[in-house]
């Protein structure tokens, strides 16, 4: 089992958690943090970029001139890709780009990149969440001067929070996810990352798994 020491709001020492070595002492797997980063961007890669066709291009309905006796090539649309302002061939079209990436393997991403958060020190478990008003200057006042921390931080919740959500939703630097929306790429996107006590124990029960 994984001892993790548990801070209050001035990031005092109150006590220590045992959590899962599956998922608080996991070793760390480069390759499968590759893996995981690339799946996570690749599922939100939007792939909106489009391109006409002759058939999309507007107009071109009229042929330019008559078939014979110009001495000019025979053509039937002034939107025929050859011509200027004419359609696109083979252009790019709208496009998924996910693809499946097994459940073990993002459990596992997760836990080694938490495990290795932990082994970093920059892994901190609350007792407690006292952030009860959507401000954004009381998330960043609990964390900057209540905790001590600096660049960006995460910070991982139970259940639903709608006021630490909507808090932390303007802050450049300060985010905020349910503990069982949080992965891997996630917990390597940001500098340090504080959860909730019973986040750590959800967390640590699914891993576990």
């Amino acid at each position: 089992m994984a001892e993790i020491a548990i801070v209050n709001a001035k990031r005092q020492e109150v006590g220590t958690l045992s959590l899962p070595d599956t998922a608080f002492g996991y070793p760390y797997k480069r390759h499968l943090l590759y893996e995981a980063v690339r799946h996570f961007l690749a599922c939100n890669r939007a792939g909106t970029h489009k391109a006409k066709n002759r058939t999309e291009v507007r107009g071109g309905g009229k042929k330019p001139w008559k078939q014979k006796g110009t001495g000019r090539a025979r053509q039937g649309s002034t939107r025929s890709p050859l011509w200027r302002h004419g359609g696109v061939v083979f252009g790019p079209v709208p496009r998924d780009y996910s693809y499946d990436f097994p459940r073990m393997a993002r459990r596992r991403a997760l836990a080694s990149a938490l495990s290795e958060k932990a082994r970093l020190g920059q892994l901190l478990v609350v007792d407690a969440l006292p952030v009860e008003t959507v401000k954004t200057k009381a998330v960043a006042e609990y964390v900057r001067a209540g905790l001590k921390l600096e660049g960006k931080v995460l910070i991982v919740f139970d259940g639903d929070n709608r006021t630490l959500e909507t808090a932390s939703r303007n802050h450049p630097q300060i985010g905020a996810l349910r503990a069982l929306s949080l992965h891997a790429y996630d917990v390597l996107n940001h500098d340090a990352v504080v959860m909730s006590r019973a986040a750590a124990e959800q967390l640590g029960e699914v891993l576990s798994r």
